[in-house]
């Protein structure tokens, strides 16, 4: 499969029947297109991915919510070596940002945020 991106990047992606499963892709935030895990800009709308991405956006909810004490990064079972080293739960201001720079894996970052809360009811 090759995927186009426009100007003069484009992605090849070898999938055999045994490993069909879906290739992560960032979201955008503001137009949800959809674009590979080390995609700066949206290609569509041309938005900071850094800050306008759906997870991004997510984390910067979970920042701001006060009941947040910790913000966790889980990984998949298969994870490579960059995003195994980033599991774990790190503090709100320190949490490295997803998709986890230097990931090798053949389908991309796998890597989600979880909220480590203080109180779960009010």
């Amino acid at each position: 499969m090759l995927y186009s991106l426009g100007s003069s990047q484009t992605i090849q992606t070898v999938l055999t029947i045994e490993t069909i499963q879906t290739i992560q892709m960032q979201t955008c935030g503001v137009c949800k297109a959809q674009s590979p895990d080390g995609a700066k800009t949206c290609p569509r709308c041309g938005a900071d991915l850094s800050k306008d991405s759906v997870i991004a956006r997510a984390l910067a909810r979970m920042q701001a919510n006060k009941r947040v004490t910790m913000i966790r990064i889980s990984v998949a079972a298969d994870a490579c070596p960059a995003c195994k080293a980033a599991q774990g739960a790190h503090s709100r201001q320190a949490v490295p940002r997803l998709p986890i720079e230097g990931c090798s894996h053949a389908l991309g970052c796998r890597c989600y945020y979880e909220p480590v809360l203080a109180e779960l009811y009010p």
